[in-house]
């Protein structure tokens, strides 16, 4: 039998830090002399209540969780604060539903940006506050577990960006503490600095911080139903662009270029790939606004350049709303989407390195064909990539697109039209949050949708955000089997 104390303990820590957050829209009400505080401040005691509750109950000696123990905690740290995190939703003036209060909830802390509300323009700022930093600390948190966690579990790939810490026990877990207090540093300092740039550049105070904790964690949730739309601020779009891509960026990086080598870092293989598909990209669709739309170069090339890096980084922040855009910006909009950013990031998707692994591995059967009997490796980042590396991304891709297929059949089955199906479970995967179409599409609302169709988005935006195996793991019997 496995020992949940561990993760019991590991959820009230989790639950402690969110009823800490509860307390922020609370001030702000507050001050704005608005009585959704107290649904707030409510919350946070109610939190703290439970949080605390299984972090006493729970205290255990064990140093180390194991593997299941582990694969528990990610799991159901991700889904109990997205739970608790829903009560402001339902309590407030919105008076939401439980099942529309979690998809909001589970959608904000997964970074993915959908959303079921309507008319956030008039929402208190408690409210809107709530929401942006449900993104920012989602975002954190995939930080952590795309460092921390995954490379030691070997999901899909990620055992390529396991750390090597050498020496004894001391010296590693000392640099693991430098680590994740220069990426923590980095995340906040980006996070203040683009919210700082945005408030030169024309948002109010409060506008500016919401915008930046929801572009570095690519989550996406507004302050207007236009999103950055209603603005019309070149300097502000700019801005978000600089700050999404960044978001999209393996936060490793900054713990290197700390280190004095920055350049080596900048070297990566993989920022070369994730530039260089944002680029295609937005030459693609700011040749189609050009000839298609009439839109002047200038305005086509900032429209296209931010929705493409919206779109590839999961943030879907919009300028436009490309819902209902058709032909080939569809198809190169829906291709990033599932493509995503770099491993390590905020953001969602397949992630870059496995497109590049699988391309690696592509040249070489190639080049067999041609040499049959020379000894060629595949290749990343200058280390040869391992057999079981390149067989655990095949594994995922192939587990991906099954429940991509399954997702959107199952969505179907409810009456849900084809196209809402088939980019509504895209972009709860890829945990982009609008997919196209007038329903769900960017400036639209998941509200319409079945309460069905809305559990089965949050199970996909979970499976997407935890990258698949990490809950699939749960429902194999021998997991539970000593």
């Amino acid at each position: 039998m496995i020992d949940v104390r561990p993760v019991l303990h590991a959820v009230g820590m989790l639950l402690c830090l969110l009823a800490a957050a509860m307390v922020l829209p609370a001030l702000v009400d507050f001050r704005d002399n608005h009585a959704e505080w107290r649904v707030f401040a409510t919350s946070a005691g109610f939190t703290l209540f439970f949080g605390l509750l299984l972090m006493l109950g729970t205290r255990t000696g064990q140093p180390r969780r194991s593997v299941r123990q582990t694969y528990l905690t990610v799991t159901f740290g991700w889904l109990v604060p997205g739970l608790f995190a829903a009560l402001p939703l339902i309590h407030g003036p919105l008076q939401m539903s439980a099942v529309d209060a979690a998809f909001e909830a589970v959608s904000g802390l997964t970074t993915t940006g959908a959303t079921v509300i309507r008319g956030l323009d008039g929402l208190p700022r408690g409210l809107l506050l709530w929401r942006a930093l449900l993104n920012w600390l989602g975002g954190l948190g995939v930080i952590a577990m795309a460092m921390a966690i995954l490379p030691n579990l070997a999901i899909g790939g990620m055992q390529m960006f396991r750390l090597e810490v050498p020496g004894p026990a001391e010296r590693a877990s000392t640099r693991a503490r430098r680590i994740a207090v220069v990426t923590a540093g980095a995340y906040g300092g980006g996070t203040a600095l683009l919210a700082l740039g945005l408030w030169f550049a024309g948002m109010t105070g409060f506008e500016a911080m919401v915008h930046a904790m929801s572009a570095i964690s690519t989550g996406g949730f507004s302050t207007s139903d236009a999103s950055v739309g209603h603005f019309r601020n070149v300097g502000i779009e700019l801005m978000l662009i600089v700050g999404m891509a960044a978001g999209g960026l393996p936060f490793l990086l900054f713990f290197q270029a700390a280190q004095g080598n920055g350049r080596a870092a900048l070297g990566d293989i993989q920022l070369r790939w994730y530039f260089g598909l944002m680029g295609l990209g937005t030459l693609a669709v700011t040749s189609w606004l050009v000839a298609d739309r009439g839109l002047a170069l200038a305005d086509a090339l900032r429209h296209g350049a931010f929705t493409v890096v919206s779109v590839m980084t999961g943030t879907g922040l919009f300028t436009l709303e490309y819902g209902t855009w058709g032909g080939m910006p569809a198809a190169v909009l829906f291709f990033l989407a599932f493509v995503g950013g770099c491993a390590g990031s905020t953001t969602g998707g397949i992630k870059v390195f496995r497109f590049q692994l699988l391309f690696a591995d592509a040249l070489v059967q190639m080049r067999r064909l041609l040499r049959p009997h020379a000894v060629l490796i595949a290749s990343f980042n200058r280390r040869p990539i391992p057999e079981d590396v390149l067989g655990s991304v095949m594994g995922f891709l192939f587990v991906y697109a099954l429940a991509f297929a399954l997702l959107a059949m199952a969505l179907s089955f409810l009456g849900v039209d084809v196209l809402t199906s088939v980019t509504g479970a895209a972009s709860a995967l890829a945990n982009l949050g609008p997919g196209l179409g007038a329903e769900i599409g960017p400036g639209g609302s998941h509200a319409g949708l079945p309460d069905a169709a809305k559990v089965l988005l949050c199970g996909g935006m979970l499976l997407g955000r935890l990258e698949l195996f990490t809950v699939l793991v749960l429902f194999v019997p021998a997991f539970w089997r000593q």
